[in-house]
């Protein structure tokens, strides 16, 4: 029986080297790029917002300045039922310059939690803001967990985020975030006013340099008029007198 004890010990001499040989697990690789429509696709009901940035080609400058960037980004992505509560012809209308700055518009080039949002300086610049001398900025108000956004056209609330992690904050909007510069009151105001056509000079009534043209007044030609019939009339009067005075 002592002897049995020693035996186990002998096996377990043996085995140790095998079991330390055996190699330790990987440690975790480095994350990938981190991509916004990976990301979109994930939520499952961006489609909409996802066509917009591939034609747009916002996508892919999003991409390439969140994994260049230190100071991240923010992405406000409206739903598909966001999108069809647009009024008819709403996008179709814009040129691809505009349909650039409103997908530009929803994105900040830097990266908020939904607690700076509620403590930043308003307006906050967006991703569209410098385009056509346009402000294109965003406002935000709330308290406690409630953020809402602000265009000065529409107003709505940040519903949850997709991702908020360094580099890159994504929040569900209901609304497209329609820019004031576009779609407001002071949508041509971004722009020159045009240039007053010349009056036309084809009435006579100006010059070259502007001055009415000098023409003779009805008044003068009546007074020339006037004038030869009254010498007429004088010297027919003078003749009457002479044959009286002769006859």
């Amino acid at each position: 029986m002592a002897s049995t004890p020693l035996f186990l010990l002998l096996i377990a001499a043996v085995l140790s080297p095998e079991i330390s040989a055996q190699p330790a697990a990987p440690a975790p690789g480095p994350a990938g790029p981190v991509n916004l429509t990976a990301i979109l696709e994930k939520g499952g009901q961006f489609s909409s917002f996802i066509h917009l940035l591939n034609t747009t080609q916002v996508g892919n400058q999003v991409n390439i300045q969140l994994n260049s960037s230190s100071d991240g980004m923010t992405v406000f992505a409206p739903t598909d039922n966001a999108f069809q509560n647009l009024k008819p012809g709403t996008l179709n209308h814009l040129s691809i310059e505009d349909q650039v700055r409103l997908i530009l518009y929803h994105v900040t080039p830097k990266y908020y939690t939904l607690d700076d949002l509620l403590s930043v300086s308003n307006p906050v610049r967006t991703q569209a803001s410098g385009r056509d001398g346009g402000v294109y900025g965003l406002n935000f108000t709330g308290q406690g967990n409630q953020v809402n956004v602000s265009t000065g056209v529409v107003e709505t609330r940040i519903n949850n985020a997709l991702r908020q992690q360094m580099p890159l904050a994504v929040y569900v909007v209901d609304q497209v975030l329609l820019p004031d510069e576009m779609f407001g009151d002071n949508k041509n105001k971004t722009s020159p006013p045009a240039a007053s056509a010349p009056k036309s000079s084809s009435t006579g009534d100006a010059n070259a340099t502007g001055e009415p043209k000098k023409t003779p007044k009805s008044s003068e030609k009546s007074g020339s008029g006037e004038m030869k019939n009254g010498r007429l009339g004088f010297a027919l009067g003078l003749v009457v007198v002479c044959l009286k005075l002769f006859f």
